[in-house]
């Protein structure tokens, strides 16, 4: 894959592609930004040789929102498109069926946050600050904020983080379920962190079946259980036309669990 990207720098090495976001100052989410992270996005969902990603804007802040110079004097029908390509890039990213993690430094602000929210896992440094401050702009969060994040910490908490408008710091972040984990020591530790945790994703588990793990969470989230279940039963039987499977099964059989050594075929 070419990962030819303006302002995304991305390096792949033992099956994890690390994506990290290149705008100086603060990573602000243009039009472009996100047009590129949609491209990378479906480039991720096919390269074979990354099995896992994770998505940082580096060792000193991740994005600080989107913008607000390109939005402030937009129509209502350039926000709708301006929005909708965010939605659509987000969505994207949500949809890679491999682990993402999101590593975060600084500030993960409005568009930021949505990102990260796109992601899997959050993973996030001790002086990290997140939120969703749109509310003190007079709008509302527009790229997946107010769907993601209820989803999950609850509506509740989603509510009072959007409603005031505040900046979390890590703690805060963790105890409310925003964040998965936060990481003592430098900018580079919660990178490598992520980057630790994605290779043993990405090498000791089979990829096909995360990816039908992953479908089956992410669209039965939206859906009756019901057909929530149908989603499941088509993974899994799916899983079966796989040499992961004989492999997993014929060494449980064989030696008991744990001690399968996945091809990723």
């Amino acid at each position: 894959m070419a990962y030819d990207f303006e302002f995304l720098k991305v390096e792949v090495e033992d099956y994890v592609a690390t994506v990290r976001l290149d705008r100086p100052k603060v990573n602000a989410l243009n039009s472009q930004v996100f047009v590129e992270i949609g491209l990378c996005a479906s480039e991720l969902k096919f390269d074979d040789n990354v099995r896992a990603v994770v998505v940082t804007g580096g060792e000193k802040v991740f994005a600080a929102g989107a913008d607000i110079k390109e939005m402030a004097e937009a129509t209502p029908m350039i926000v709708t498109k301006i929005i909708g390509g965010a939605q659509d890039a987000l969505t994207a990213l949500s949809n890679v069926p491999k682990p993402v993690i999101a590593a975060i430094n600084g500030f993960a602000l409005g568009g930021g946050c949505e990102l990260a929210l796109a992601c899997d896992w959050r993973f996030a440094g001790e002086t990290a600050q997140i939120g969703v401050p749109e509310i003190l702009l007079g709008i509302i969060p527009g790229a997946g904020g107010t769907q993601r994040l209820p989803r999950l910490i609850g509506p509740a908490k989603a509510k009072e983080m959007i409603f005031s408008g505040r900046f979390y710091d890590a703690k805060k972040c963790l105890d409310y379920g925003v964040v998965d984990k936060v990481v003592e020591g430098d900018g580079a530790a919660v990178i490598a962190e992520a980057q630790k945790v994605a290779k043993r994703y990405a090498t000791k588990y089979p990829p096909f079946a995360i990816a039908m793990a992953k479908d089956s969470i992410n669209r039965g989230l939206n859906c009756s259980i019901s057909d929530g279940l149908v989603i499941e039963a088509q993974g899994i039987a799916l899983c079966f036309s796989t040499e992961d499977q004989k492999i997993g099964m014929r060494t449980f059989i064989e030696s008991g669990p744990g001690k399968a050594e996945f091809t990723g075929k």
